[in-house]
């Protein structure tokens, strides 16, 4: 098995030894685990991000295959320890905190606890505005990166992201949801959380300021 050292050894020469130290000793949250978070939380694994907290109450089903991180195997089975187990296939030396209950404006302050950046990937739009509304007006720290407009099939080129304020930053085209376009596919979902994971690794490799 290759150990703790190899694998941080090899992610200091692609990554430099500094820049890795921040992703390391950093902490993410993600609210949701579908075709944004699973995505996103993958991708903060291979950036070997230290510490993750992956919330969701959902379980895999055969729909899911098509455009979020799981396999047939893991179908009826929590997103969370689906999850957990992809990521211990690329770095088992992570350290990942898993949540399975549902999110709600009364408890999501206290199920994110200390930590200060927060991925936002739920479906409905509803439970997106109520869950960011009560991140920026109960707290003063904590920046949330989320995710609108990834549905259909137009060009990826829309998708990009977009600071609003101070601690909010929205990927998508802002634009084309399943409810105009109907469909959701796994390219432009896909696209739309790697912009997330884009910002996670702006924030923590550059004191906080993002590149867009």
């Amino acid at each position: 098995m290759v150990t703790r050292e190899e694998l941080q050894k090899a992610l200091e020469i692609r990554h430099t030894k500094e820049g890795q130290a921040k992703l390391t000793n950093a902490k993410v949250a993600i609210m949701g685990l579908g075709g944004l978070g699973s995505n996103i939380a993958m991708a903060c694994a291979r950036m070997g991000i230290g510490e993750m907290l992956l919330i969701d109450f959902d379980i895999v089903d055969i729909t899911n295959i098509f455009r979020q991180n799981y396999r047939l195997e893991h179908i009826g089975r929590y997103k969370t320890e689906c999850i957990k187990e992809e990521i211990a296939e690329i770095n088992p030396y992570l350290k990942i905190n898993l949540i399975n209950t549902k999110i709600a404006r009364e408890n999501v302050l206290e199920l994110l606890g200390d930590y200060k950046i927060i991925c936002e990937a739920f479906d409905k739009g509803e439970t997106k505005s109520e869950i960011i509304d009560e991140i920026l007006s109960e707290s003063e720290d904590k920046i949330i990166i989320s995710g609108n407009g990834m549905a259909g099939i137009k060009s990826l080129n829309l998708i990009r992201t977009r600071k609003f304020g101070d601690r909010l930053y929205i990927c998508g085209d802002l634009e084309n949801g399943i409810e105009t376009e109907g469909t959701l596919m796994s390219p432009r979902v896909s696209a739309c959380a790697m912009h997330q994971a884009n910002v996670v690794a702006n924030l923590i490799l550059s004191d906080g300021k993002v590149n867009l």
